[in-house]
């Protein structure tokens, strides 16, 4: 399966989608020192620096065929810790997600947010998917379902309709095949997660920096710090890529459970 990541960050879900099998062909980050972390890790991926003229910098060129649209859009407008502006923030770039998914017409969307989003604009994600023909499912998985030693719960989204081909998908899909499970458990997204990454009593997974070190001036770790914090735990976007890779694989896939 092919993919296409928006907000790539410094590259957690791609690597979690690689290693659930999938092949990352292009990546939209806005952030120059997460753009060079991917260019070290992806040098042959084509990239580009804003989401909102992703769909021009797609269509400028012959691209290869998209299976997968996934990314998770700025938390700051939904989070509780921030202003709760949601939609009225400048950061709500939902929009412009919705934007390549209508061009571009993936069979497959996954999307990740933090549970803020559940009263701050869930209800808008999954009508704009439906509309464009989608079955959508929303589950929470934590970090520490899938063997992190942290809790760091995530709404993840996952949406799936029958190719109709390259370009603009047809509107107002099946609506009443469409579920929004977004008040269920996480134990349904985790039932099939994968067991603990361990070594010496470590995480392999989990970086060995610290929020503190004394002696260091912020402007050395700042952005290395606020990568990390934007970043999905790869494991988590390997376990959802897994589910959804099986279900891709199926004669007459269908969008993967995420509820118990």
């Amino acid at each position: 399966m092919n993919v296409l990541s928006l907000f790539a960050g410094i590259g957690g879900m791609d690597l979690g989608l690689q290693r659930a099998g999938m092949t990352v062909v292009g990546q939209v980050e806005i952030d120059p020192f997460c753009r060079s972390v991917l260019a070290r890790h992806y040098p042959e991926v084509p990239k580009h620096d804003d989401v909102r003229s992703a769909v021009a910098w797609w269509e400028s060129q012959s691209r290869p065929r998209v299976d997968l649209v996934a990314g998770g859009f700025p938390c700051q407008p939904v989070s509780l810790a921030g202003l709760g502006l949601a939609q009225e923030d400048e950061r709500w770039l939902w929009p412009a997600m919705l934007d390549v998914i209508r061009a571009v017409g993936p069979e497959w969307v996954l999307w990740e947010n933090v549970p803020g989003l559940r009263t701050r604009g869930l209800d808008i994600v999954h009508a704009d998917l439906v509309r464009l023909g989608y079955r959508h499912r929303v589950g929470r998985l934590r970090a520490c379902e899938v063997g992190a030693p942290h809790a760091r719960a995530r709404l993840l989204g996952v949406a799936h309709a029958p190719r109709l081909g390259r370009g603009t998908r047809r509107p107002g899909g099946p609506a009443g095949e469409a579920a929004h499970r977004h008040d269920q458990p996480s134990q349904g997204l985790a039932r099939r997660a994968t067991p603990p990454r361990t070594g010496a009593g470590h995480w392999a997974s989990e970086p060995g920096v610290g929020r503190l070190v004394d002696g260091l001036p912020r402007e050395l770790v700042e952005h290395h710090l606020r990568a990390y914090g934007n970043a999905i735990v790869p494991d988590v976007a390997e376990h959802v890529g897994r589910l959804i890779a099986d279900a891709h694989a199926l004669s007459g896939a269908s969008t993967p459970s995420l509820a118990a």
